[in-house]
Order: C-alpha cells, then structure tokens, then sequence
C-alpha cells in the first residue's frame, strides 16, 4: 500500500523535533502518549473537556477522543477512576 513512505516521512519529522516514535508492544498497550497523560491528569484534576480543550488550544471534542483511549487503555469507564488509576501507574505525583 505505500505505507513504508508515508512511515518514513513521519520517523524523519519527528528526528527533526528532537523526537522518536515509541515502539508499539504487549508491553507498552497500556502507555499513555504524552498528550494523552496531559488530558488525564487534567481530568483528573476536576476540568471539563472544554475546560481542557480551552487550555490546549484543541476542541472538546478531541479531548474525548483522548479520554476515550486513555479509559480503553487504563481499563476504566469513569473520570472518578482516573485519578486512582494515574495515581498507581505513577502518571501522578503526591502532590495531586
């Protein structure tokens, strides 16, 4: 399908940047992005989508679709959830 271009086209965009593509595995299924452990902790935090997508200059809605994998991801189905489950998985500190 031509896939193998389009891959290395984004590998050397992210080199740019200083940044790598994670490498997908058993291990790393339940490994929130970046983005993803941000939206979370402000979740987690008390903020509404919109409340979040304000601060990141995104839509409410692509705060849901964030949301949306972090509960697939953590194995969960509640904001009221979140917070415990940052918490073991050490994506919060104490200090929250």
């Amino acid at each position: 399908m031509g896939m193998e271009a389009f891959a290395e086209r984004a590998r050397l965009e992210l080199r740019a940047t200083g940044e790598t593509a994670r490498k997908r595995s058993v291990e790393t299924n339940r490994d929130l992005t970046p983005p993803e452990a941000q939206i979370a902790t402000m979740a987690s935090e008390g903020l509404t989508n919109s409340e979040i997508g304000t601060r990141l200059f995104i839509s409410a809605h692509t705060v849901e679709y964030h949301l949306r994998k972090v509960f697939t991801k953590l194995e969960i189905n509640s904001r009221w959830a979140l917070r415990d489950s940052l918490k073991s998985d050490g994506v919060l500190t104490s200090g929250r």
